[in-house]
């Protein structure tokens, strides 16, 4: 009987110790993080949970680690967790404790950018918007109010982390935190508050004890590690780390020879081709790596990736590269900053559906596994330079083993070079880096990718398939049947019909609270030919001109219920005039404007104070100005489809739906059921043949759609994501909201379904 009970007490001793988790050891020198006390070299990749769906969670993850990924980093989104304050969403999409946990199931490090100002293309920067309503308030300042709300938040965001004992001191994955963002761009214009500010950031981030060390991006004065009664809080306080496309040029470095050379943010995709870069150097990174509507993105190819990621390591001594975006992914709902489109980094190594995008995808793994293949001396070695040419160069890592690796570097953008190394003879391509992880043989050259497409699965005909990158599209369903759609025509408002009145023009923003992309200006004017000294005209239809000032983005102008004309600005100026001729009744006349935003700001310095909306009003004609900023105004705050929800199976339900008339008019939404195309791979709605809006799946709002816009090539963007996860087999609620006239039944709108070649 003792010999049964002590085996027992074995096992139960075994099963004890093995549920044990040992926390890592997380620190860093002058030259690498080290984990557990051995230095990494680290290739990250930022994929953002909100701009995909749980249900893509474990294949993005999957694939960033088959594509050679070690970490994967994501953003806070304070806007989406705390939409009122101490009211916090961490469900379905938003559940980040979700992510970091399938993260840590299939092995992968992760770096969370708590921020909690983010910028990232979204809106308001990731801040709520009641945050604009606290008295006193001035955002990413050395200001009480402010300091107060980011504490908390910060402090929540940490205490969930180390509840699920995800840091890595806990044995979880997160190895590295982000205060702040890109703060470095707007510092100065704050003067001593900002500096005050910055230190107070990093010392209050050290203060939540996460035991794994803090950085912040684009932050050349990152704190030094600060004392408390002659201790140190923590070792591991702020890295400075640079964002860019050429941190391998233009990293000034880190700014304590104790810390190490870290790549936050590595643009995947566009890069404003018509300029000239080197201008840019220093400045925000806005308009440089992301698409807008209205403009064309020329795209940043897999080469130049990987030439300026060895040219980091190797120059730099870098020993961690973030790539923004891995998986860019979609901008659902409102949630896009202004002008931003929906689909977000589409040509980022995993696409906005999650296919990999060739030859990007492979090209980068090839890079990691070469690069991992020079651990040793990179992370051991002594650095030497060494010129080979005019334009071209070498470095050099020779470890205390013996080991060696080089990277022969040839700058020149057009020619090709033949360089000695070694008593052998290399051929470089233009602009091209050669990594030699023995001093000898070459086992990758940065402009060398290589594809190879093997047979894409078969799909339904009819499709087009191009090779390399351009994904291939196979109709799923055919949309223009008149009988399939239904419309509801949108009232238009009038000052009589407001219940918000003021005397004057106010700000959109202050207004509708980010509630919504919509409010109406409305007000009343009396013509009377009686009134005049002189007759305008001897008709019963005098002639008039609007002319509307306004802050942004979009005008929809309507006089008597009448469309008059739009006008719109742009992402690079948001304001903009409107000017059209119109037609005025004798007696009463309704003049109704509706402001359209098209996201909210997400960057710059004093963002609180940043406003939206119409400026000024007048009507002009050959014998008057009459000017009516100050003026008797009526408001509507969204639109009544908007207030209905007739996007959701019950609100469509609340208002009389008619047949579709094929009379192409602003301000109408549309509905149709459509079943889900069959199989398993991702679907995108085509939405060439509208205007602009908002498009819904089951209530589920897919983003803002703006086919109208062109840039030189073309509308930015016209095919839009429909994650499988918002699909029912059958009877899906399709919902479209459109502001200019756009027609379902002029294009055969499909619901493509898109693959991707394998690469090796």
């Amino acid at each position: 009987m003792r010999r049964v009970l002590h085996i027992v007490a074995a096992v139960l001793a075994v099963i004890s110790s093995s549920s044990i988790v040992h926390g890592r050891d997380v620190t860093y020198d002058g030259r690498s993080l080290i984990i557990d006390g051995q230095r990494k070299i680290l290739f990250s990749g930022s994929i953002h949970y909100p701009r995909s769906t749980p249900e893509m969670w474990p294949s993005l993850i999957a694939k960033a680690k088959e594509g050679g990924l070690d970490a994967v980093q994501t953003y806070v989104f304070w806007n989406v967790h705390e939409p009122q304050p101490g009211q916090y969403d961490f469900s379905g999409g938003h559940d980040i404790v979700r992510f970091i946990k399938e993260v840590q199931a299939q092995g992968l490090y992760a770096c969370l950018r708590i921020g909690p100002f983010i910028q990232s293309e979204w809106s308001y920067g990731g801040l709520p918007f009641w945050l604009h309503d606290i008295p006193g308030i001035v955002f990413r300042s050395d200001n009480e109010p402010f300091k107060v709300h980011m504490q908390n938040f910060t402090a929540k965001i940490v205490s969930m982390m180390q509840s699920e004992k995800l840091y890595a001191s806990q044995g979880g994955p997160i190895i590295l935190s982000q205060i702040e963002n890109e703060y470095g761009t707007v510092e100065k214009t704050y003067g001593e508050k900002g500096l005050a500010y910055v230190h107070w950031a990093g010392q209050m981030a050290v203060g939540l004890q996460t035991g794994v060390p803090w950085f912040m991006c684009k932050q050349n004065d990152a704190p030094d590690p600060v004392k408390k009664e002659e201790t140190l809080i923590e070792c591991n306080l702020q890295i400075n780390s640079c964002n860019g496309m050429k941190c391998g040029e233009t990293f000034v470095g880190p700014n304590s020879p104790n810390k190490p050379s870290i790549w936050t943010e590595n643009w995947t995709t566009h890069f404003p081709a018509e300029k000239n870069f080197s201008e840019l150097i220093g400045k925000s990174c806005v308009s440089l790596s992301y698409q807008v509507y209205g403009e064309d993105a020329p795209m940043r190819s897999a080469e130049d990736i990987a030439f300026h990621v060895t040219l980091f390591i190797a120059a730099k001594k870098g020993s961690f590269v973030n790539y923004y975006m891995y998986h860019g992914g979609t901008n659902f709902g409102r949630t896009a900053a202004a002008f931003v489109t929906t689909s977000y980094y589409d040509q980022a190594p995993l696409d906005e559906y999650g296919l990999t995008s060739q030859p990007k995808w492979g090209h980068l793994k090839e890079l990691h596994a070469a690069l991992k293949l020079c651990l040793t001396p990179l992370l051991s070695g002594v650095q030497a330079h060494l010129y080979l040419g005019p334009q071209q160069q070498a470095y050099i890592f020779s470890a205390p083993t013996g080991e060696c690796a080089a990277f022969l570097i040839n700058n020149d953008t057009t020619n090709a070079a033949s360089v000695p190394f070694r008593n052998s003879s290399y051929d470089l391509p233009p602009r091209s880096i050669s990594i030699l992880p023995d001093c000898k043989n070459v086992a990758f050259n940065t402009a060398k990718a290589r594809l190879i497409c093997l047979p894409c699965y078969e799909i339904q005909e009819p499709f087009v398939s191009t090779q390399y990158s351009t994904r291939t599209m196979g109709r799923g369903k055919v949309l223009d049947a008149a009988d399939m759609w239904q419309e509801f025509t949108e009232a238009i408002p009038n000052f009589k019909s407001t219940s918000t009145k003021s005397e004057t023009l106010l700000e959109q923003m202050n207004t509708t609270k980010d509630s919504s992309d919509y409010l109406w200006y409305t007000f009343s004017l009396v013509f009377d030919f009686s009134c005049n000294k002189h007759t305008l005209h001897e008709t019963s239809d005098p002639q008039a001109i609007l002319d509307v000032s306004s802050f942004g983005h979009v005008l929809h102008a309507f006089v008597n219920g009448q469309a008059v004309g739009s006008a719109q600005g742009s992402h690079e100026n948001p304001r903009f005039k409107f000017e059209r001729t119109v037609s005025l009744s004798i007696g009463i006349n309704n003049v109704s404007l509706l402001s359209v935003m098209v996201g909210m700001p997400d960057s710059g310095a004093y963002l609180e104070t940043r406003g939206s909306g119409l400026r000024s009003v007048m009507i002009r004609d050959k014998q008057d100005n009459k000017d009516f900023t100050n003026y008797p105004w009526g408001y509507q705050l969204g639109l009544q489809g908007e207030k209905l929800q007739i996007y959701t199976e019950q609100g469509s339900s609340q208002v009389q739906w008619k047949k579709f008339s094929n009379a192409g008019n602003p301000l109408t939404w549309y509905k149709t059921l459509v079943d889900a195309p069959p199989g398993d791979v991702p679907v995108a709605l085509n939405l060439a043949s509208m205007g602009k809006g908002e498009a819904w799946v089951n209530g589920q709002s897919i983003g803002r759609y703006w086919p109208s816009y062109h840039a030189p090539g073309g509308s930015s963007q016209t095919w839009y994501n429909v994650p499988r996860s918002f699909l029912k087999p059958t009877g899906n609620l399709l919902v479209l909201l459109e502001e200019e006239g756009g027609n379902p039944s002029k294009y055969p709108w499909t619901l493509p379904q898109s693959h991707k070649c394998a690469v090796m």
